[in-house]
């Protein structure tokens, strides 16, 4: 397997994609947010919305300014002109939330880093904006779900 931001010295290094065609790409990330019966009741109940402000709308657009940043974040990360950022946040049960992040580009490189940095941080805010309510809540399975242009297409299998 090779490793692509190490060089031939083994020392890290940022992948030169100037070579590479501008392509559309997008990615889809997802994250859930548990955060139990009795929360997830009593938000729904107060339409999503506490002392701090708008829950669900705090956690969209913080994912969204997250996305933006990401090159700031992950040091290998390209900074990249974003064309488009959309986050769903939705219940899956009584007990949790799903958050996904749609991202697209035009570029010379991928953008999964985008989506799921902005599906994380829309994850943390969740967690803060709630955490006076628990301390029990979970963040799980942040991952992939999709991605689209560059080399190969990848959508996350359902086994």
């Amino acid at each position: 397997m090779e490793f692509t931001h190490i060089d031939k010295n083994q020392r890290p290094t940022m992948v030169d994609v100037s070579e590479k065609n501008v392509t559309e790409r997008t990615a889809v990330a997802e994250s859930f947010v548990h955060l139990g019966p009795e929360i997830m009741s009593a938000f729904a109940e107060a339409g999503w919305s506490s002392k701090k402000g708008p829950i669900l709308d705090t956690a969209i657009i913080a994912g969204t300014m997250a996305a933006k940043k990401t090159s700031e974040l992950i040091p290998f990360c390209h900074p990249l002109n974003l064309k488009s950022i959309k986050i769903k946040i939705e219940p899956v049960d009584d007990e949790r939330l799903r958050i996904e992040a749609f991202v697209k580009v035009l570029d010379q490189t991928g953008i999964e880093m985008e989506a799921l940095t902005a599906a994380s941080v829309a994850a943390l805010t969740l967690y803060d904006m709630c955490k006076a309510a628990s301390k029990d809540i979970a963040i799980e399975n942040t991952r992939l779900v999709e991605k689209t242009g560059g080399k190969s297409d990848y959508t996350l299998s359902q086994s």
